[in-house]
């Protein structure tokens, strides 16, 4: 369920922007300006139905808090962004996603309903540390910085990053001090953005100009920005970077910078987590959780057993 509120209809908005973005070249008619770049790029969405038949485990359902059993439903947050991770199909309205399948997969296992509502990203975590969603996924990448104050069932493993122009001198970015004096675009309140900030001291140390951050909260305004020269190279998730580059003539996936395990997100000290992780595992037991990963072309993120709150892979 998708809220629609002017909040929401400004998130679809940006998703469909996304998906656009990933389509200005790959689609001889998908300028958006004739009104056809949106539907060009979500017509590559992929709406298999891998969850419809996914069946209530028992057992996982058990291990629910008697208050989540008695009403049946989980409010889930859920940030939208581009494929594969949460998109909109071509009606502006549909969800479609990895991150969508997964939670309606779990929903399913527990047998209680995902009252879902679009959030954006940068406000996810805040929220449920208030105690307004039971959960949240927008590809969260577990770490110890976030593991302070917020729980993971982690279901993936993604990471950290790069692609840029062919024409880019960049061919594989190993160490950040190779960013030196160039635009870096990236997603406003992620990983990378931390990741960039914290080690900004690089290139003065090494006497080399400083590399440029530019973030986005919109995916489509960061690949226009790629695409328009206005950044050498762009730092996200690897699947998402993948994914994006396939839809784009001109664009090059550099290279993986470095792994992480994505979770669903929960309220520090929730006891939705064991329910939430056996929902998982189950879901690798019975096919469906290679079923979604074959379906959105992510089977390298696959993970050997979920976890609650690991360490952060170093």
């Amino acid at each position: 369920m998708t809220t629609s509120t002017p909040r929401a209809t400004a998130l679809r908005a940006a998703a469909l922007l996304a998906t656009a973005a990933l389509a200005l070249t790959a689609c001889g008619s998908g300028d958006p300006s004739d009104g056809t770049g949106p539907a060009a790029a979500t017509a590559r969405i992929p709406t298999t139905d891998v969850v419809s038949g996914v069946k209530k485990d028992p057992a996982a359902a058990k291990l629910l808090p008697a208050g989540v059993r008695a009403r049946g439903s989980l409010s889930l947050a859920s940030s939208v962004g581009s494929p594969p991770s949460a998109t909109y199909l071509p009606d502006g309205r549909t969800l479609a996603g990895q991150d969508i399948d997964f939670a309606d997969a779990v929903g399913k296992v527990l047998g209680v309903r995902i009252k879902r509502e679009v959030a954006g990203f940068e406000a996810i975590l805040p929220a449920l540390g208030s105690g307004k969603y039971d959960l949240g996924t927008g590809n969260f990448g577990v770490t110890d910085e976030r593991r302070r104050t917020i729980d993971f069932v982690t279901y993936v493993n993604d990471g950290q990053g790069f692609a840029a122009r062919k024409d880019s001198p960049l061919r594989k970015v190993t160490s950040l001090r190779q960013l030196c004096g160039l635009t870096v675009a990236t997603g406003a309140g992620t990983t990378f953005e931390t990741t960039l900030e914290e080690n900004a001291h690089l290139c003065k140390e090494a006497g080399k100009q400083p590399y440029d951050v530019k973030t986005y909260a919109e995916q489509g305004a960061l690949w226009i920005s790629l695409q328009q020269g206005r950044s050498d190279v762009v730092m996200s998730t690897i699947n998402g970077l993948r994914y994006a580059v396939k839809q784009q003539p001109g664009l090059r996936f550099l290279n993986e910078f470095k792994r992480l395990d994505v979770g669903f997100a929960f309220k520090k000290g929730t006891p939705l987590a064991p329910a939430v992780r056996a929902a998982v595992n189950r879901l690798k037991k019975d096919g469906t959780y290679d079923r979604i990963l074959k379906k959105w072309g992510t089977g390298p993120s696959a993970i050997a057993t979920s976890r609650i709150s690991p360490p952060e892979v170093k």
